[in-house]
């Protein structure tokens, strides 16, 4: 396994976080880095408050729950693909919740 440490500042960093987490993406950016590119110091004007900082830590730990069940998530992902029903005009009197 590899691990990266994130550093906040000169003295404070995110240790270990694991490498699939920390390269992890949506729409081709790096999530936490992203996030923490938009809270720079210079940016903000201000260090990270607390629950900034925090922030960071929940974001990674869910990165992680995501990546330890994406083959759960993907084969549920399928199974639903498989049951699931085409819509079409015959389907508009299933319920009022369907109009």
């Amino acid at each position: 396994f590899e691990f990266h440490d994130v550093f906040l500042n000169q003295t404070a960093c995110w240790r270990n976080i694991p490498k699939e987490v920390w390269d992890y993406t949506i729409g081709g950016y790096q999530v936490i880095k992203k996030w923490l590119s938009y809270r720079e110091l210079e940016l903000l004007g201000r260090p990270l408050t607390s629950d900034e900082v925090r922030e960071v830590t929940h974001m990674a730990r869910r990165i992680a729950a995501l990546l330890l069940l994406s083959s759960d998530l993907d084969a549920n992902y399928q199974r639903s693909r498989e049951t699931a029903v085409t819509w079409n005009e015959r389907n508009r009197s299933v319920g009022p919740c369907l109009r």
